[in-house]
């Protein structure tokens, strides 16, 4: 993948991964803030509930002690015990009264009614009792078991039984709060079940983002190692051609310089041998007539020499530069085969680096031999440019064609290797009966990027390249 999508990819990944994490820290935090607080809440609870049971309980002992004390008031003829027993019933009548005040602020809303009964009953029980305070020995002693048996013990009973029903109504309450405890729970849950879902949606789909992106590497590795496999064994087939080419080289080479240039240099000497055989016999016009013969073969000689040189390494090319030394390639081949060649080139820089020249005037070289060789074509076109930053070049042929996505010769190979050694790229566009096309950019150093002033080219080419 390139580089852009992987940028683009990443910080995605640290945002899902991260909002993974986040969601699950919120579900974390909530979850403790929630128990927190129902823990808070049930502590209340329990305290409120523990708080109403113990004034309920104090208030109900209050009532219990308020009639023993008017029965041992109204029973007990000692005075001075009865006045005992009167001064403690109006403390424990404060109590109540005290009592009954501290545990309206603890009543619920919806049991005030019940409760306000209650104190009702309780006023108009005290109420009952107080007048028993003001009688005398006699008084106590005529009424006082009469009243205990027909007011003190049925009201006190009929107190302590609404006191049992508050009770109940304490519990209830308690029994409500459990259950708005419990409905939070649910509630709770359910909104913990919705995270959770939440965040394995998120995991798994990271989980299936992140197994699909891996899948796409592993293919992607797959088809690179494939490619790297056929790169290798065509870096080994062009070494090999390499090595082939090489020395078929250098036996055409071996053969050229016995068969042209030793045999032109045995018949120099045997020329040489007559020119000194009729000095010696002073024939003047034969020794002329041999150093004309030793002449021409000399000049054969040094043009044979002359032409592997420049098929070796053009000097044109470092003398006049990249545009005169495809011209003059482009016409002898058209010299040489059938095919007519063609050179369209801008202005270049003025100087080119010589990497760069030998690369191009290579490869043209070699697209060239290539198309009249294989193409069968009539005429090819080379057009060269340059950009404030590189070389392009294209050419093509009006041949039989390829399929240029299955068929690739070592001439083809070796094109690309010597064009990727310099940082560019080969394209070969061709189809069966339409021609073909090769096209490559060399990228230029910087000192090269900006193009020199206008230097014409030379339309002919010099003597010492000709053949």
């Amino acid at each position: 993948m390139p580089v852009a999508i992987e940028n683009r990819v990443r910080p995605l990944l640290w945002i899902g991964f991260g909002g993974l994490l986040l969601l699950i820290a919120i579900i974390g935090l909530s979850a403790i803030s929630f128990l927190y607080q129902i823990e808070i809440r049930q502590q209340r609870i329990q305290q409120d509930y523990v708080e109403r049971d113990r004034k309920l309980e104090n208030l109900r002992s209050a009532i219990y002690l308020s009639g023993t004390y008017v029965r041992d008031f109204l029973l007990d003829r000692d005075e001075s015990r009865a006045e005992a027993h009167k001064q403690s019933f109006l403390s424990t009548r404060g109590q109540v009264l005290e009592g009954l005040e501290e545990y309206r602020k603890l009543i619920a809303p919806s049991d005030r009614p019940r409760f306000e009964q209650f104190s009702k009953e309780l006023a108009s029980y005290l109420a009952v009792l107080m007048p028993s305070l003001g009688w005398n020995a006699e008084t106590r002693q005529a009424r006082g078991y009469d009243f205990i048996r027909e007011q003190v013990l049925p009201r006190r009973m009929g107190m302590i039984a609404l006191a049992d029903q508050i009770q109940q109504m304490s519990q209830r309450q308690l029994e409500a709060s459990s259950r708005d405890v419990s409905d939070l729970f649910s509630g709770f849950r359910i909104k913990l079940l919705v995270m959770f879902l939440l965040a394995g949606a998120v995991g798994i789909g990271l989980a299936g983002g992140i197994l699909r992106r891996i899948f796409q590497l592993e293919s992607e590795s797959q088809i690179r190692f494939q490619e790297v496999v056929r790169a290798r064994q065509e870096l080994r087939l062009l070494s090999t051609e390499l090595v082939s080419a090489q020395e078929s080289e250098r036996r055409r080479i071996a053969r050229e310089l016995h068969d042209e240039v030793g045999q032109g240099l045995w018949a120099l000497l045997l020329n040489l041998a007559g020119v000194r055989s009729a000095l010696e016999q002073r024939q003047w016009n034969e020794a002329q007539k041999q150093l004309e013969q030793a002449q021409e073969m000399g000049e054969q000689n040094a043009a044979t020499v002359r032409n592997m040189s420049l098929l070796l390494r053009p000097s044109i090319l470092d003398d006049l530069g990249l545009i005169p030394a495809l011209r003059w390639l482009a016409r002898e081949i058209s010299r040489t085969t059938s095919l007519s060649v063609d050179v369209a080139g801008e202005d270049l820089a003025t100087q080119i680096p010589d990497e760069h020249k030998t690369c191009v005037y290579r490869v043209v070289q070699e697209a060239l031999r290539n198309i009249s060789r294989h193409a069968g074509a009539n005429t090819a076109r080379v057009q060269i440019e340059q950009t404030d930053q590189r070389i392009r070049v294209i050419v093509q042929d009006d041949g039989k064609g390829f399929d240029a996505s299955h068929e690739k010769g070592v001439g083809i190979l070796g094109m690309e290797e010597r064009i990727a050694a310099l940082g560019g790229a080969l394209h070969m566009s061709s189809e069966p009966g339409r021609g073909a096309a090769l096209t490559f950019e060399l990228p230029l150093p910087e000192p090269f990027k900006k193009p020199g002033p206008y230097v014409p080219h030379r339309e002919s080419i010099p003597a010492e390249y000709e053949r």
